[in-house]
């Protein structure tokens, strides 16, 4: 293990982070500063409400600003951090997704210290962001291309995210982007039962169970399921643990599609809320296989959550899916051929559907199958994707540069 100075100091940037955290963005940023906290003295700029844990800082959103389109009240946060850093001595910044990135560009240009940024996804991979920000997508996508391209690193999560980075930003230079995995604490996420979890949200242990855990966003391919669990077998269970909807209309657009699977099968649970970590690890472990129907997805810590709670994937194959999920091994991939728009959208919609329903019933109707890509997926955890391992790393690159 390499010595690294304890006194480096550096301050990493993000919108969440805990207790408020709805997404893998905020996981990441959460468990990579315990683990560099072993090794350097690091603060954290957050966004949100007042944080208790010691060197963690919030900022809200000034008040000239409520109501403003999402992106300026974004942008309204990120000037006070950016502030903040003014007298904090920092030798690094850190951001991590485009709302962080402004904060993180403003305190190299004021400070004159090194950005190194995170992609936990791209916006010009998410063109449905327009959905949800209006024109603010084009601010958005503004702050991230300036971030990206005036960087001193840039960190993927995958080498499919840094394929897509190079693509999407053509004018950085290549040798400042390297790729780090997510990780997953090996102690939290492992095979937990708990049946009082289970029988208070209305699951069946008994049954063979397909479980879904995303947001309600178009990246996460929920719609493609919805269909695809219309073909499954009349047996099985499904658990869809998917809530904080981008839209008012793609929530309204799964909740029809979810009504009309209840009324014609039974078994299909929805979990709207955000579970506690234990009752997740508890839905995790009680199922026979988990499903990630994303279009777009750089990684997918959700993936590492299912795997180190012993379960089989079936993801689509497409972004860093397929740099965790071994084919044949720890589940299945679902082949995709997908639109070059930015969208994602499956050129073949249907035949997609029926792929993904294929790998799921072959899963989820051979218990002997999914336990053995069960026990895989939780030793390939382990072996890959240690937080440890992925701190020193992200040290590695923090050193190089100061």
């Amino acid at each position: 293990m390499e010595y690294y100075r304890s006194t480096m100091r550096v301050d990493v940037i993000s919108r969440e982070y805990p207790p408020e955290v709805y997404g893998g963005a905020g996981v990441h940023v959460a468990e990579l500063v315990k683990e560099l906290r072993r090794h350097l003295d690091v603060t954290v700029r957050c966004f949100g409400a007042p944080r208790t844990e010691d060197g963690v800082f919030a900022y809200g959103v000034p008040a000239e600003l409520a109501g403003a389109n999402p992106s300026l009240t974004t942008l309204g946060t990120d000037l006070q951090i950016a502030q903040a850093i003014d007298a904090s001595g920092t030798e690094l910044v850190h951001s991590h997704t485009w709302y962080a990135n402004a904060a993180g560009r403003l305190a190299a240009l004021l400070h004159g210290v090194p950005h190194v940024v995170t992609a936990h996804s791209l916006e010009p991979l998410r063109p449905w962001k327009a959905e949800q920000l209006g024109g603010g997508y084009r601010v958005s996508s503004w702050i991230e291309r300036d971030a990206f391209e005036s960087a001193d690193a840039v960190i993927a999560v995958s080498d499919g995210m840094r394929r897509d980075i190079l693509r999407s930003y053509p004018a950085l230079d290549e040798s400042k982007v390297s790729v780090v995995y997510n990780g997953i604490d090996l102690e939290k996420w492992k095979p937990h039962y708990d049946e009082s979890v289970l029988q208070a949200h209305g699951i069946d242990s008994t049954r063979p169970t397909v479980v879904f855990v995303g947001r309600i966003t178009r990246q996460k391919g929920l719609p493609y399921l919805l269909r695809a669990i219309a073909l499954l077998p009349e047996d099985v269970q499904v658990v869809l643990c998917a809530g904080a909807p981008d839209t008012p209309a793609i929530l309204d657009e799964v909740s029809s599609a979810v009504r009309t699977l209840q009324e014609t099968r039974g078994g299909i649970v929805w979990i709207a809320d955000i579970l506690p970590q234990p009752e997740l690890a508890a839905v995790l472990t009680a199922a026979t296989v988990f499903v990630c129907p994303s279009v777009y997805e750089p990684l997918g810590i959700v993936n590492l959550e299912a795997m180190a709670c012993g379960l089989p994937v079936v993801g689509t194959a497409t972004g860093g899916i397929p740099e965790v999920v071994d084919d044949g091994v720890t589940g299945v991939l679902v082949p995709i051929d997908q639109l070059q728009d930015g969208t994602g959208t499956p050129t073949d919609p249907d035949r997609f559907v029926v792929d993904l329903a294929d790998a799921l019933t072959r899963v989820v109707s051979d218990p002997v199958l999914a336990a053995r890509m069960g026990e895989a997926g939780r030793a390939r955890a382990e072996a890959e994707f240690s937080w440890s391992r992925i701190a020193l790393q992200t040290a590695d690159i923090y050193r190089s540069l100061i």
